[in-house]
């Protein structure tokens, strides 16, 4: 058994699948089930580069759910209807994949340490791709190369072998979703940079689904990477009452390899989606042009010089002002801007200087914006949330009508909040938001636009701020938070401002007295130093 792997059960050979598995790591802190898993992978990926290795498992894992869903459901077949078993109609019309002998996951643990597992995990894929159309060009089958351990395919197939409750159902397909979504996130930390390109932090896109709340409706992603926006937003319908379906799920994605991900992130949920591909992207190849959309979700690539606006001086998406050749985040504002139904609203992930920038006529058209009044609220973002960038983020909300009835009439008038105090160091390079961090942004927003039973919303010196249009324009248009909300109230902690003084005063003294003194040691031990 490779070192660290989580303890399986004695009986079932189950990995456990509750929180209460944890182990300590390196700095004392407690590892969940999906951590000490992802760290049991990644040790067996050796030399394997993480940025090839994460196909690898993402593809195991995606196999070993599309298994369990397709067992679960010919288990049930044969108790009620053994005739109807073998028809993959029956499975399509609950959304499970026709997964054919030679691909289900016993098959393939059964031959785990063959050496032609590689070749049967190849054929596996094929197999189900040939089955099921929505996945064809989907799927990794590249398993059988001669670079590939299959030593390591072995014992990674048993380690997922591991993930289970006890039985098929429900229950395991959410078990592998979590280790899927956790995969993915870590698989990112792993990359770097470029991780960041197909993962945005899970815990921003808590932020964007909080705060917009996407009950029912379409929901939009022009650049959705794996997924992760969508998977949310499901999430949080099905956390709130409503059901798998209440939202249709539209994306496009110009990296192929990353379409793929999404593709497969979202079918380990059993999310049904429309995302589209093509290697020209949603500037240049709007796939989805016609349709409007009630909520948008997106983080595009910040300030991107290579999109090729020289070639859209006449776009007509570019309702507020022709955005600049070489910077792109203005160009994403109004693609989506343009895709926003009457009523629609829209989180969208920029870099800070997209709040201030006035360079090659930017200030013009966030101005435009503005005076249009589709800037509904803006947050700035603590610094280290990012595995692709140090650059500072903040998120953009926008609204093409304040007064829809949904919430109060916010017309004239923009919500600023200022959490760049927020969030929880999680490594030594990354912070993360935590759920009270997620919740008291969302809630002061929900606040504002006076949601029922949200609580009555109040400026809060440091945290956050209503300012009206002519309060914007006093600023040039500027939409930095930090500009509005002011600074935090010091608590008074009842020391008069005298005896204050006089403290500060005497420390102030001692810290001269043993500068002094430093200085003069120092000085005195330069005399003895002889040159050479």
């Amino acid at each position: 058994m490779p070192r660290g792997r989580p303890t399986k059960d004695a009986v079932t050979g189950a990995i456990p699948a509750a929180d209460s598995s944890k182990k300590e790591n390196g700095n004392g802190a407690t590892l969940g089930f999906e951590a000490q898993l992802f760290l049991a992978a990644d040790k067996l990926r050796k030399n394997l580069e993480p940025s090839d290795y994460k196909h690898v498992a993402l593809g195991l894992i995606f196999l070993k759910h599309i298994s369990v869903a397709f067992e679960a459901k010919h288990e049930a077949l044969l108790a009620n209807d053994p005739g109807a078993a073998e028809d993959s109609d029956e499975y399509l019309a609950e959304n499970v994949f026709w997964v054919p002998k030679e691909a289900r996951w016993s098959h393939l643990q059964n031959n785990a340490k063959q050496p032609t597992i590689g070749k049967l995990i190849d054929d596996a894929m094929a197999a189900i791709e040939s089955a099921n159309p929505g996945l064809k060009g989907v799927l990794p089958k590249d398993y059988s190369r001669p670079a590939l351990d299959k030593i390591m395919l072995g014992e990674l197939i048993d380690l997922i072998s591991g993930v289970a409750t006890g039985k098929p159902g429900d229950k395991a397909r959410d078990l592998l979703g979590r280790v899927y979504e956790y995969f993915l996130g870590g698989f990112a930390g792993s990359e770097g940079k470029r991780g960041g390109e197909f993962y945005t932090p899970s815990s921003v896109v808590r932020v964007l689904v909080t705060m917009l709340e996407p009950f029912k409706g379409r929901v939009y992603d022009p650049c959705c990477g794996s997924g992760g926006m969508f998977v949310q937003s499901e999430k949080f319908v099905e956390s709130h009452g409503g059901k798998l379906g209440d939202i249709a799920i539209y994306g496009q994605e110009s990296n192929y390899t990353t379409w793929r991900l999404a593709k497969m992130n979202l079918a380990v949920r059993g999310i049904d989606a429309d995302i589209k591909w093509n290697n020209e992207g949603s500037f240049h190849k709007d796939e989805l042009k016609d349709k409007r959309f009630d909520y948008i979700l997106a983080n595009p690539p910040f300030n991107v010089s290579d999109w090729g606006g020289e070639r859209l001086r006449e776009d007509a998406r570019w309702q507020y002002g022709v955005p600049p050749a070489g910077n792109a985040n203005y160009a994403w504002l109004q693609h989506i801007l343009w895709h926003l139904a009457p009523n629609g609203i829209a989180g969208v992930v920029l870099a800070n200087g997209s709040m201030s920038s006035a360079q090659s006529g930017e200030g013009d058209i966030r101005r435009a914006m503005i005076e249009a009044d589709v800037v509904d609220c803006m947050v700035a973002l603590p610094g280290q949330l990012f595995y692709s960038t140090q650059i500072p983020a903040c998120l953009w909300f926008l609204a093409r009508n304040k007064q829809n009835g949904s919430f109060r009439d916010r017309r004239g008038s923009v919500l600023f909040i200022d959490a760049r105090k927020l969030g929880v160091m999680v490594d030594r390079t990354r912070k993360e938001l935590s759920e009270a961090d997620v919740a008291r942004i969302a809630d002061t927003y929900h606040a504002w636009r006076g949601e029922k039973n949200a609580g009555a919303y109040a400026d809060i010196p440091g945290f956050c701020k209503a300012a009206t249009l002519d309060e914007i324009r006093a600023h040039g248009h500027v939409l930095t938070p930090g500009r509005y909300v002011g600074a935090a109230d010091i608590e008074d902690d009842g020391i008069p401002f005298a005896e204050r003084f006089d403290q500060l005063t005497k420390t102030l003294e001692e810290q001269f007295a043993e500068a002094d003194m430093l200085t003069a040691k120092i000085r005195t031990m330069l005399k003895t130093v002889k040159p050479l």
